[in-house]
């Protein structure tokens, strides 16, 4: 049995979830601390943890950096025993305090981890729910039951990530009746100006009738957003864009808002369009897209999540992905647009290593952050914590 390192535990609604004790932390990072350039806050192995994937990085209000992921107990696999985790960092991502449980469902998976920090400080989480037992396929061909489905949970820290609320199931104001897979993100979600969070999501449904239940379906993606105008308290599906046309299957959703208010949203193209990438605009803060999801092959990247950002600077949006003409996860680069999303050029890569999933977080004006997925013979290994210097990504 797996050895427990967080013992505190509410019971919610049915729903069991553990919450990350406070720990004491120095004084957090000011302009005259030192700065690193790289650290591992997560290495396999780590907490009697096979493997950690699955990252998502934010700022909180008061300077603290969390980086989260999924901490797999018995295999580097999608399905399983899978807890959310996370690690807090008062330096600006140099060192990072203990292992904390944020979410767990006993031998069940609890996963995509997608944090928002809101305007007044408080941290909202949405993640989702499925059976350990259950394989993705099965859920793809509504192989399981009601509750061993993907279902979405959404959960909150008001003391910037030291202690997290009971899961709070959501399923019933975020997902359609027919959709079968369901997956958040991955990577950070949003809150928008207005005050709106906006999680980027995409979903599966039954194949179209006379087609043979066989779970291909899994091949052709759907995206959607879910939003809420309250700080988390209600949420509603926004766009949906259901293309399974073989060339622009919508996956794996990044989404940004820009400085003139769009939203702009990048997504993993599991399909045959060049470049294996495809994003689209909203004017309406994420309850419609202005086109349908397009491919932008002017990223080149493995079929693989990827993270974008709107910088300090309204003149540079940022994605991060691995970079790679044969379709294998490596080389993780961070591309730059000065035209919104219209155009990326690659700006750095940070590694020629194996390299996969991404996270993309500001730190102050001059510097971002990137937690991505990396080690020497996989992508696997580590999830490593890069500064980069806003400077050097000014193609």
């Amino acid at each position: 049995m797996h050895r427990r390192l967080w013992p505190v535990i509410a019971t919610f609604a049915g729903v069991v979830a553990v919450v990350g004790a406070a720990t004491a932390f120095p004084a957090v990072l000011t302009a005259a601390t030192p700065r690193c350039t790289s650290s591992v806050p997560f290495k396999k192995g780590d907490g009697g943890y096979d493997t950690f994937r699955i990252p998502a990085v934010v700022k909180a209000r008061n300077g603290m950096l969390l980086a989260f992921a999924e901490g797999r107990h018995d295999s580097g696999g999608d399905s399983g025993n899978i807890d959310i985790v996370l690690r807090r960092s008062a330096d600006g991502g140099c060192t990072w305090g203990p292992l904390q449980l944020v979410a767990d469902q006993g031998p069940d998976t609890i996963g995509n981890p997608a944090p928002i920090v809101t305007s007044g400080g408080r941290i909202v989480l949405v993640s989702v729910r499925n059976g350990g037992s259950v394989t993705e396929a099965q859920i793809i061909r509504g192989q399981v039951s009601a509750v061993d489905t993907r279902r979405p949970f959404v959960q909150v820290s008001d003391d910037n990530g030291a202690t997290w609320s009971p899961l709070r199931e959501i399923t019933a104001e975020a997902k359609k009746a027919d959709w079968r897979w369901y997956a958040t993100t991955p990577g950070h979600a949003i809150q928008l100006r207005s005050g709106r969070l906006v999680v980027a999501a995409n979903h599966t449904t039954p194949p179209t009738p006379g087609t043979p239940d066989t779970g291909a379906e899994g091949k052709y993606n759907s995206g959607h957003d879910i939003f809420s105008d309250d700080l988390g308290q209600t949420w509603h599906i926004g766009y949906v864009d259901e293309n399974p046309d073989g060339y622009v299957n919508v996956n794996e959703t990044t989404a940004t808002e820009l400085p003139d208010g769009r939203v702009y949203f990048n997504t993993r193209n599991d399909a045959t369009s060049p470049g294996h990438r495809a994003d689209a605009y909203s004017a309406d803060g994420g309850r419609t897209l202005v086109k349908p999801f397009r491919p932008n092959d002017t990223l080149v990247t493995p079929i693989c999540e990827g993270s974008a950002l709107q910088t300090s600077r309204r003149d540079l949006l940022l994605f991060s992905g691995p970079y790679d003409w044969t379709n294998k996860r490596a080389a993780m680069t961070i591309w730059s647009s000065r035209d919104s999303g219209v155009t990326f050029q690659a700006a750095l890569t940070l590694t020629g290593l194996p390299a996969a999933y991404s996270d993309l977080v500001q730190l102050d004006q001059d510097n971002v952050g990137v937690l991505y997925e990396t080690g020497d013979f996989s992508a696997y290994e580590t999830v490593t914590f890069t500064r980069v210097p806003l400077s050097k990504l000014l193609k």
